[in-house]
């Protein structure tokens, strides 16, 4: 087995391919987002970055759905899909594959990696009988129904009796190669409390599972028999090869894996955790293919306290949000309210008072003060001073220059909630410094060079949060950017790359005399609660 070995500078992330059997929602919108942050932020770091998300248009579950509408599973992907890549559009995700598993090309890697597998002895024809959950599109032991047979995860649908052929593959075969990698890479499976989930259900025992399904339609032919269809997870979890694929190449596993291989990150919700951490690697070794570095399981929200589902009526429908708050607030709360990988509840009144907190009085309210003060004692120029003007005690200086490397072991580690709340302790000293400093004062007392050390601070601080917060709010901070005079948009990749790169722009001390300030005006307005 091939294990990773990734010398070049290349970051590959992905989103887990979203089910269309209904629209998108908060639920498939919050791993997207915490992906496009880590993405932009590998690109500050100058990593070339290949973000994938998708969806996965195969199985029963589909088939049904599509039936009960009255058109075919390929019209019902097609519609479920478009709304996807539209949610995506309002959030400012910028991705750069969107794989669908209907697409022609996906099932050329399909089958070539079923064709690997099967030559090395891994699958073979047997009988499966058992509870099958088609919402789950897996089959459940007995001890984990729930009264009534129902699934212990979609608690109002009862699970259906099977007794069908099926091709299996040998999970069983790799128990202990599991076991061995997940001792020899203990980062694989994060966070910690989802490591050991995975170690206590591998360690139980490990079966083989069904890879094919007889009297479906939706999904590809098994190339040996075609009776047989390719069940929806070794079909699926292959999507993530076939976004490799650079446009102009031929389908092929040798094509996919050549430049992005093997994938840095698969962000993934911890109800699907055993499907990315079991069985994907284990077939990857069955294929002699490197394994992932690694697999991040975040949590589920809340809303309100409560379980989100329709029968409840509270559901939290992603596009009013965006349309109402826009996409930087919706990032904003989700990103930095939540700690990645545990549970998170969203309140109404909870994220308007973080945002007016954070975003408008905090940042808005010290860049817009800032820059009317330069305006009023300094001409509106920036003040004269680079940072070796600054005294090494000055408590902003001292601040900003440990900063960079901290936000970035923060977001490296995907606690993105404990980036913003380093950077935020900035702008909030910055406030303090300046109530402390009274720049006012000090031009009443014509202290003008002391007044305008104290502005080149914040401005030079404000900057720096700006540039930290980027991959979080890239909309304000290109707006802040732009402020104090710098012609970057960080929803501009080639600007993201070339011309703020983090080596320069993560470190304090960047802003100079020489630029221009912009117009002032507020980034983020205050929202009044209904």
């Amino acid at each position: 087995m091939n294990l990773v070995d990734k010398t070049k500078n290349t970051f590959a992330i992905t989103t887990p391919l979203y089910y269309v059997n209904g629209l998108p929602h908060i639920g498939s919108a919050y791993p997207t987002m915490a992906a496009d942050v880590m993405a932009r932020f590998q690109r500050l770091l100058g990593s070339e970055v290949i973000f994938i998300t998708g969806t996965d248009e195969h199985g029963q579950k589909i088939e049904r759905t599509a039936q009960s509408k009255g058109i075919s599973p390929q019209e019902f992907s097609d519609e479920i899909s478009a709304e996807f890549v539209s949610l995506w559009k309002l959030l400012n995700i910028q991705y750069d594959r969107f794989i669908r598993t209907s697409d022609s090309r996906h099932e050329f890697i399909v089958k070539e990696f079923y064709n690997r597998v099967w030559q090395n002895g891994d699958i073979y024809l047997g009988q499966q009988k058992g509870w099958y959950c088609v919402a789950c599109e897996e089959f459940k032991e007995e001890r984990e129904l729930l009264e009534g047979n129902r699934c212990p995860i979609h608690t109002n649908k009862e699970v259906e009796w099977r007794d069908e052929e099926n091709y299996f593959f040998r999970l069983s075969k790799y128990q202990s190669h599991l076991e061995e990698f997940y001792q020899s890479k203990p980062q694989f499976i994060q966070p910690e409390s989802r490591r050991n989930e995975v170690l206590n259900f591998v360690k139980g025992g490990l079966q083989d599972f069904s890879i094919s399904r007889v009297n479906l339609k939706c999904g590809f032919p098994l190339p040996n028999n075609e009776k047989h269809t390719i069940y929806v997870w070794f079909d699926a979890l292959l999507g993530y090869l076939s976004a490799l694929l650079e446009p102009e190449d031929e389908p092929t596993l040798e094509n996919a894996l050549a430049k992005w291989y093997p994938i840095n990150l698969h962000l993934i919700g911890k109800d699907i955790l055993r499907f990315h951490a079991v069985y994907w690697p284990a077939m990857l070794m069955s294929a002699n293919l490197a394994l992932p570095e690694r697999v991040f399981g975040h949590g589920f929200l809340t809303k309100d306290g409560q379980k989100m589902g329709k029968s409840m009526g509270n559901t939290i429908d992603p596009v009013a949000l965006v349309k109402k708050y826009g996409s930087d607030a919706v990032r904003y709360y989700f990103i930095k309210e939540i700690g990645f990988g545990k549970d998170g509840d969203f309140n109404e009144v909870r994220f308007i008072e973080v945002l007016n907190a954070d975003l408008a009085k905090n940042l808005g309210n010290l860049l817009n003060r800032t820059l009317k003060m330069v305006k009023k004692y300094c001409a509106g120029n920036i003040p004269l001073i680079t940072k070796e003007n600054i005294p090494e005690d000055n408590p902003l200086k001292a601040t900003g220059l440990q900063l960079g490397e901290l936000v970035k072991a923060n977001y490296e580690a995907l606690a993105f909630d404990r980036a913003c709340e380093t950077i935020l302790r900035l702008s909030q000293a910055c406030n303090k410094y300046i109530d402390e400093q009274a720049p006012w004062s000090l031009y009443k007392q014509g202290k003008q060079q002391e007044l305008e050390q104290v502005l080149y601070v914040v401005l030079e601080s404000v900057r720096l949060v700006a540039y930290l917060l980027s991959p979080v709010i890239p909309k304000i901070s290109s707006d802040i950017y732009q402020q104090l005079g710098f012609g970057i948009d960080f929803d501009n990749q080639i600007d993201t790359v070339n011309a703020a790169p983090f080596a320069i722009h993560g470190n304090w001390g960047l802003l100079s005399s020489e630029q221009q300030l912009g117009k002032v005006k507020p980034i983020f307005q205050t929202i009044e609660l209904d």
